[in-house]
């Protein structure tokens, strides 16, 4: 019967009010984190490939004009093209993903936009952006929808790292692996 009773007794809205302050400012700082962790991640793949490149050029393709060594050509041009590509890949997580809903006036599409992502006023005058937020902050509702935006936004764009962040790693794992194997079986050929 208690249970029953806290459930319906009503919490008084600045708890309610703190507490989905409190989700918003949890959530945007688990984002922010989350992209730091992607960025970095990609940049350990950027140097690692950029090691594996400088290894190849300064160490292996100077030895492959010798005809003694032509069965090693193929798996190097493998393996450089792996980790070029996991570069490629690696650099586009890193890559700014800004978004922008404007219309031709520089005014915010106000059902798309968030007036809170600059990506959404770098382009307005300083009277239309105050004039926008003056509005958003007369309206709670407003306020709440524009912090949803924006968490959904920086979703959108964390699951888009990390999309790219898993296909690079892929990318770079089979690129080893098929590699190593190309050069066993050269090394068997050439034997």
């Amino acid at each position: 019967m208690e249970k029953d009773t806290y459930r319906k007794s009503p919490q008084p809205k600045k708890k309610i009010q703190k507490g989905v302050d409190t989700i918003f400012r949890v959530a945007s700082k688990n984002h922010q984190t989350l992209s730091d962790n992607a960025d970095r991640k990609a940049n350990i793949l950027l140097s690692v490939n950029a090691i594996i490149i400088s290894i190849i050029l300064s160490n292996l393709f100077p030895k492959l004009d010798k005809p003694s060594n032509q069965y090693l050509i193929y798996p190097t041009l493998l393996f450089l093209c792996f980790s070029v590509i996991s570069i490629f890949i690696a650099i586009a997580v890193t890559k700014p993903h800004i978004t922008s809903n404007l219309s031709s006036k520089g005014k915010a599409v106000r059902q798309k936009a968030n007036i809170l992502f600059f990506g959404n006023f770098h382009k307005m005058t300083l009277d239309d952006f105050e004039n926008q937020m003056d509005k958003l902050m007369r309206d709670k509702d407003d306020i709440y929808s524009s912090l949803t935006k924006d968490l959904y936004f920086l979703g959108q764009v964390l699951w888009h790292k990390y999309a790219l962040l898993r296909t690079a790693y892929t990318f770079f794992i089979i690129g080893i692996v098929i590699s190593i194997v190309a050069f066993v079986i050269a090394f068997y050929n050439a034997l």
